[in-house]
């Protein structure tokens, strides 16, 4: 047996509150739509990881949900030409990554994230 993919499910009675979030500001697909579910993804090969954690790192709250993009900076642009408000960083931290911590429309806290190249 080998997993395949790994799914985070949020509980919501307003799921196109999702769509502003993850399909207009972070650039997701709409993968499926069934009015009660709705799921956004992308084409590119992601890998399949679970983390457990005491904190998030940096004595901050463990994210709810950690999306790495391939550009932190861009994704914070576009987080506050929305109005999305920041609540931890951008940071560079010791481990390397840059990133940032923002809640998305169901108050869920979200590690925006990409690894900073040793060049």
């Amino acid at each position: 047996m080998k997993v395949k993919r790994i799914v985070c499910n949020v509980d919501t009675p307003n799921i196109a509150a999702a769509k502003r979030f993850y399909q207009d500001i972070l650039g997701l697909d709409l993968l499926m739509d069934h009015g009660w579910i709705a799921t956004y993804g992308s084409g590119e090969a992601m890998g399949v990881q679970i983390s457990f954690a005491s904190e998030g790192g940096s004595n901050t709250p463990t994210p709810d949900l950690s999306i790495e993009v391939d550009d932190t900076d861009a994704a914070l642009e576009r987080m506050q030409a929305a109005g999305v408000p920041i609540e931890y960083g951008p940071v560079d931290e010791p481990w390397g990554v840059r990133r940032f911590y923002v809640r998305d429309p169901f108050g869920k806290l979200i590690n925006i994230l990409s690894h900073v190249s040793s060049d």
